[in-house]
C-alpha cells in the first residue's frame, strides 16, 4: 500500500474577505474530490484572507498509479487562473518505511 500526498500553498487573486475566499477555495477543494477521487481539505492559513492551504491525500497499490494521480491533480491546480501557486509539497509512503 502506497499513500501519497500533496501540500498546496496558494495565493489568491483579487480576494478582500474571508467570505470570498471561501467562495474560491471550496470550488477547488470539490473539483478535486469529485474529478480524482481524493481526500482533500483546505489545512492551513484559514485566518489569511489571500493565502490558503490545501491538503490532498491518495492510497493505492501501485506507485504508478499514485504519482498519476499527484501529477494530474497538481496540473489541475497549477493551471487555475484564480490563484497562483506559490509552492507544492509532494511525499509518497510506502509499506517498506
Amino acid at each position: 500500500m502506497y499513500v501519497g500526498t500533496l501540500s498546496f500553498d496558494l495565493l489568491l487573486g483579487d480576494v478582500r474577505s474571508l467570505k470570498e475566499k471561501r467562495s474560491v477555495v471550496r470550488p477547488i477543494v470539490a473539483e478535486l474530490r469529485r474529478a480524482y477521487a481524493v481526500s482533500v481539505a483546505e489545512v492551513g492559513d484559514q485566518d489569511l484572507h489571500r493565502r490558503a492551504e490545501i491538503g490532498l491525500a491518495v492510497v493505492s497499490g501501485d506507485t504508478g498509479h499514485l504519482v498519476d494521480v499527484l501529477d494530474r491533480c497538481e496540473r489541475w491546480v497549477a493551471a487555475r487562473p484564480e490563484v497562483e501557486l506559490l509552492s507544492v509539497r509532494r511525499r509518497i509512503h510506502g509499506d517498506d518505511e
